[in-house]
């Protein structure tokens, strides 16, 4: 029989009985003989009997032949007949499925479902192919299986529109569906189930509106782009974007990304994202300088990219703290720019207009009339309860450690210990901040995620917290007086034009290197006995080195970031970079003009105004 318009039908592989109908022609293989006949699969879950009456040609096993449904039975056997057709079409049959959200999933173990949704990842492993997919309401892993470690459904890519028939099955005490048949959408069908997705997503992102832990006018005005970078995270959560989180290498950079770290994990798991999600889709890492540097793009991207190649994730969303306000942060961000990483800013050095072009979102106190005094730990914890509020009663001591960690002077550091004064009493704060910096230099520029958790007691065990920290403070001073009985009798003063009082120390050849503390703390450790020693008197402090030097002052008011780039302008050859807050900072030269340099400074800090009082 030779017909065009014979409708042929292809079964697909998500379908079941009930798509199967009487009289229709469907393609099928051979699957077997018995002396009554021949089975033939029409796909992988249904087959049906050719009674040996109704086979047209010979056939071996795996052939293909074309059946016509003669009966369904009411116990859901197949009756079949072999049909001989030379021309013909091919027509699709997808599984009758009504599209169920990924948070429907717990309630259809053992069923087969339809999803739809969009591709966050595709890991090929040593089995399966598993793709990430995300909707409106959560994210689910599907695994796909072809022969083992070779790539299922090549032509479906990041970011593809799909829907996906599949068991949903447990594994590992996981859910996950096994598919069974995966399309990716096109056009209009894609554009809408993107719109859905998009639309409930950012409903989804938006964070609760919960007022501050303290009353802050500053913060305040600061509400809507904590609110706006707290929705910009939640949503890279819920679409398994991974995060990268850089920090400032002491008590406050780590107490803001801690707290920060401490919500988005317990999101991602709450999410439905693999066990160890929180792993390969966040990470948290020191910065060496407080600012991203180079060195530090170097390695987050390197690290994206063979994330990306390796195991299909997308590029991730960047989240500085404690830094990225400042023109030395630029270098970085161009190079992230080829790559299109977004980045979102929590900081409180003095920020430069010229950055603010590369970023998503940037909370800095000085953008609503405040300065450094607010803390990245502060403004980092308000960002964290926006994320996930349930994190509130483990971090909420932290802008407390972070504003005494940093010396704060503004009237929020007294408002949050105030707030934690029951539990964690003024010196409890500063022991925790002094052990952060402490097991900090030791951890080098690893993260120290655990051992950190145990320093902040966010790990349930508050003896071992004690302990540990105890221990840190104990190690911490004998080092540091050790470091101060060498320091102190090499200490330089001067007594400037504006009647501020000048200390130089060279902590290069009168301070131990390579131990704690280090150069910018043993200035800071100097200073503060200074300013003990010098009450009611203004107090400036520099720590130098070959090529650099560390700035502390009390009661001038200097603008260290102004004037490094005076300095840099004025002074051909100087190599001169740096910055930091308006009183405290850095500045770096090359080693040949140090001596040139420092004068050049010491005559900027002689021009600057007195704070009266100080």
């Amino acid at each position: 029989m030779e017909n065009k318009d014979v409708i042929v039908y292809r079964l697909g592989a998500g379908c079941d009985l009930a798509d199967v109908e009487e009289g229709k022609i469907y393609q099928a293989k051979v699957q077997g003989f018995a002396t009554f006949g021949m089975f033939a699969q029409i796909n992988d879950r249904i087959k049906g009997l050719v009674h040996k009456s109704n086979i047209k040609a010979e056939h071996k096993e795996r052939d293909p032949v074309l059946v016509r449904v003669r009966q369904i039975r009411p116990n859901g056997n197949i009756d079949l007949e072999e049909v001989l057709v030379q021309v013909y079409q091919v027509q699709n049959v997808d599984r009758k499925s009504t599209i169920v959200c990924i948070s429907d999933l717990a309630g259809k173990v053992g069923k087969t479902v339809a999803i739809e949704g969009e591709i966050a990842q595709i890991k090929q492993t040593s089995g399966p192919t598993i793709f990430t997919i995300v909707d409106e309401t959560g994210t689910q892993n599907a695994a796909a299986f072809v022969e083992a470690g070779v790539r299922a459904y090549p032509d479906a890519e990041l970011d593809d529109i799909v829907k996906i028939v599949g068991e949903v099955m447990l594994r590992n005490n996981q859910l996950q569906i096994e598919v069974d048949s995966l399309s990716v959408l096109r056009d209009e069908d894609a554009a809408a189930v993107k719109i859905r997705i998009e639309k409930a997503l950012d409903a989804r992102s938006e964070p609760e509106n919960i007022p501050l832990l303290v009353q802050s006018d500053v913060m305040e005005k600061l509400r809507p782009e904590m609110r706006k970078i707290a929705k910009i995270i939640r949503k890279a959560v819920f679409t398994s974007q991974p995060i990268i989180l850089r920090h400032h290498a002491d008590a406050d950079g780590i107490c803001s990304a801690v707290a920060i770290e401490q919500a988005v994990v317990s999101l991602i798991k709450d999410s439905g994202g693999d066990f160890d999600a929180d792993y390969f889709l966040f990470k948290r890492a020191p910065s060496k300088a407080p600012f991203y540097e180079i060195e530090d793009i170097t390695r987050d991207l390197d690290f994206s990219l063979k994330d990306h190649i390796r195991y299909g994730q997308k590029m991730p969303l960047v989240l500085l703290t404690d830094n990225g306000s400042t023109e030395e942060d630029e270098p970085a961000y161009k190079i992230a720019s080829v790559y299109d990483i977004p980045f979102v800013v929590i900081d409180h050095h003095h920020p430069d207009a010229t950055i603010d072009k590369y970023l998503k979102a940037h909370v800095n106190p000085y953008h609503a009339g405040g300065d450094f005094g607010i803390t990245a730990g502060m403004l980092g914890t308000e960002v964290a309860r926006l994320i996930n509020p349930k994190v509130e009663r483990l971090i909420r001591h932290l802008p407390a450690v972070a504003g005494v960690g940093d010396r704060s002077e503004a009237a929020e550091r007294a408002l949050f210990l105030t707030l934690v004064h029951d539990q964690y009493p003024e010196q409890v704060c500063k022991d925790i901040a002094l052990a952060l910096d402490y097991e900090q230099f030791w951890l080098r520029f690893n993260d120290g995620r655990e051992i950190i958790k145990d320093i902040l007691n966010l790990t349930g065990n508050p003896e071992r917290h004690r302990k540990l920290v105890s221990l840190l403070v104990e190690g911490a001073n004998f080092m540091i007086e050790d470091q101060m009985s060498a320091s102190m009798p090499h200490v330089v003063p001067r007594v400037l034009k504006n009647e501020a009082h000048l200390f130089l120390i060279d902590v290069e050849i009168h301070a131990h290197k390579f131990t704690f503390p280090p150069p910018g703390k043993t200035s800071g450790e100097v200073h503060d006995r200074l300013c003990k020693q010098n009450a009611g008197i203004p107090v400036v402090t520099i720590g130098f080195g070959p090529d650099f030097a560390v700035l502390r002052s009390r009661g001038v008011l200097m603008n260290i970031p102004k004037m490094v780039r005076e300095l840099r302008n004025e002074i051909p050859g100087g190599g001169i970079s740096g910055g930091g807050h308006l009183v405290v900072g850095s500045i770096k030269f090359v080693e040949g003009m140090r001596d040139v340099v420092l004068e050049a400074l010491i005559g900027k800090i002689s021009d600057a105004d007195i704070q009266k009082g100080k």
